[in-house]
């Protein structure tokens, strides 16, 4: 897939943004990319009223019901496409019409001839696309990999990394229904394995270059739609490492601890992203409150959403994408890296559907 044509953003006064979507995931990119310098939010559109309203209360002028309207009215440089999987292609679509270059939250697409679909919209309007792969960006995962770039373990014959949340459901008692589509393979393209395997895969091609997905696994230990746990045997050629995923909507999450566990198994030792973590969350925000707050009589740079240790993640993602398509450049994370982890995904559900597991008697789940 070619890259976008770029070229084409030479303001220097600064990128006006709109914000498509203003659900949980848009609400941090709404606050993210309003403590981003040069970055001016002009609109936002959702259709949910309490969405727009929450826009507005957060300083954006204009809001819209519908974004189609809003690609069409505003005179944007970017968008930040914050809406269920079904709606990215078409989003991508309109905005390639408009030229308007954009980041679109994860998954890029329901599949890979959904994203070959809008990438190829994308390349036709000359707009960039980047994609929200927030996991490479946490500080955590981010010492996984300094370590091991400067070989602090030499050579590494094996790795594991496992992502577990509560997923849509949310963690009882839920006040709420989940919405529809996320639930349905339709709607969001699929089950944990779109919605937290296409994470690892980032991080881990990051780490390891290209894998090969050997084996795969998935099932459903609630009685839901689409799958709530799966789980992935892969090779990386050129490093010679194996690496096994497994990803699960189905244990709940205790807020601000992330259920991410990286390990690399080395030769001399291991690299673990748990060796990255504040050892206690909430002594360490306070300690990066603080240092903000200096921060203010010494002149120097706060520490944005450091405070907040997962929330930092995000606005660094979308920090680097506004500063590449502020530069012309290729976004460091971009639609052909959202395909690819599409492409793992896919040959890893080929690969469970091709493993009878119709005799196989699943665990009854007790809660």
């Amino acid at each position: 897939m070619s890259p976008p044509v770029l070229g084409r953003w030479t303001d220097s006064s600064g990128l006006s943004l709109g914000l498509l979507g203003v659900g949980n995931i848009g609400t941090v990119h709404l606050k993210s990319a309003r403590a981003i310098d040069g970055v001016d939010v002009v609109a936002a559109a959702d259709a949910v009223p309490e969405n727009r309203a929450r826009a507005e209360r957060a300083g954006v002028d204009r809001t819209y019901d519908d974004y189609t309207t809003l690609l069409e009215d505003e005179s944007l440089d970017a968008a930040v496409i914050a809406m269920p999987p079904f709606l990215h292609a078409d989003a991508v679509e309109r905005a390639a019409a408009a030229g308007v270059d954009v980041f679109v939250e994860k998954p890029l697409a329901r599949s890979t001839d959904e994203a070959d679909r809008l990438l190829e919209a994308a390349a036709e309007g000359g707009i960039a696309v980047g994609v929200d792969h927030t996991l490479r960006y946490q500080p955590d995962v981010r010492g996984v990999k300094q370590a091991y770039d400067e070989g602090r373990v030499g050579h590494v014959p094996y790795a594991s990394m496992t992502r577990v949340n509560d997923g849509p459901l949310g963690r009882p008692p839920a006040a709420d229904e989940p919405p529809d589509w996320a639930l349905e393979r339709d709607g969001a393209g699929g089950g944990s394995l779109l919605e937290l395997g296409v994470h690892c895969f980032d991080v881990l091609e990051w780490l390891f270059g290209d894998l090969e997905v050997e084996s795969a696994a998935v099932d459903a230990t609630l009685e839901v739609p689409v799958e709530d746990a799966a789980t992935v045997l892969m090779r990386a050629p050129e490093t010679g490492t194996t690496v096994t995923l497994h990803c699960g909507s189905y244990q709940w999450e205790e807020l601000p601890e992330v259920n991410t566990r990286v390990r690399l198994e080395g030769v001399t030792g291991t690299i673990s992203n748990a060796d990255h973590l504040p050892t206690n969350f909430y002594a360490d925000a306070a300690k990066s409150a603080l240092s903000n707050v200096a921060s203010r009589v010494t002149g120097d740079d706060p520490d944005i959403f450091g405070p907040t240790f997962y929330y930092q993640a995000h606005y660094e993602a979308l920090s680097a994408f506004c500063e590449a398509i502020q530069r012309d450049e290729t976004p460091p994370v971009d639609g052909r890296d959202g395909r690819r982890t599409l492409e793992l995904a896919e040959t890893a559900y080929e690969l469970a559907a091709a493993s009878d597991r119709d005799g196989v008697e699943r665990p009854e789940v007790r809660t």
